[in-house]
């Protein structure tokens, strides 16, 4: 049976989705064993505040943290999975796109094959729930990822995940670091399963981030990534000693 999840939530500005999303998430957790963590990127709605009064009317545990600044997603993450007390993490968007439905086969998926430590299990979105541009902004970013990473991962950005906190904190930091997990995890010598996961709609609000957001960022950090893979020198594999 696997170990007790800590669930890791990065958030701004999610008022409109936030108490909906934990809702979904209480009696997952509370079944398998668990927290739930959220960590408020200085939102200036009422994000925080409904967590706050939320977290004090349920009986599970969940920690509310949050920046004093804008740091981004990779930073929220960070700072969640730092604080997190069970080694086996699982990642949500905060915007309930993701079905926290599919954690429970995602586990699974985990429990069967996690005879590699550094193991990522990472949703691969089916009839994903966004605008064509951002559809089209996502195969660009593939296709790039393959052609400089030789990353053949379908999903690389779909935000449901689960993995050991030791491999996230294995990884050298960056920002954005989320949207290469899977090249990273392979750079240290893990592996990784893509599962199919439903996507939804986003009922409440907006994405935080442009296709030339996404563009302009992602490029950079993709010939970043491709120099740090192409530089690692440490072992990732010893000799079996001699019988």
């Amino acid at each position: 049976m696997h170990s007790k999840i800590s669930v890791v939530i990065p958030i701004y500005n999610e008022e409109g989705n936030i108490i909906n999303l934990i809702d979904e998430l209480i009696p997952i957790v509370d079944k398998i064993g668990g927290e739930i963590i959220i960590v408020d990127d200085n939102s200036n709605d009422a994000s925080r505040d409904l967590v706050l009064k939320k977290k004090n009317n349920v009986n599970i545990e969940i920690l509310l943290l949050q920046h004093a600044k804008q740091y981004g997603q990779s930073a929220g993450l960070l700072t969640g999975i730092k604080a997190a007390k069970n080694d086996l993490i699982v990642t949500l968007d905060g915007d309930g796109q993701n079905d926290p439905k599919d954690i429970t086969s995602m586990l699974k998926v985990w429990e069967n094959n996690n005879e590699n430590s550094y193991l990522l299990v990472i949703g691969h979105r089916q009839n994903r729930q966004d605008n064509w541009s951002r559809r089209y902004a996502s195969l660009m970013a593939k296709r790039f990822r393959k052609f400089i990473l030789k990353d053949i991962t379908p999903d690389s950005g779909c935000g449901i995940k689960v993995f050991s906190r030791n491999l996230f904190l294995s990884l050298p930091y960056f920002d954005h670091i989320h949207r290469f997990l899977p090249a990273l995890t392979r750079r240290h010598g893990g592996s990784v399963i893509s599962h199919i996961v439903s996507h939804r709609n986003r009922s409440s609000g907006v994405s935080k981030y442009s296709n030339w957001q996404r563009f302009r960022v992602g490029l950079i950090d993709l010939y970043g990534v491709s120099w740090l893979i192409k530089r690692s020198s440490f072992p990732i594999k010893l000799k079996d000693e001699d019988k």
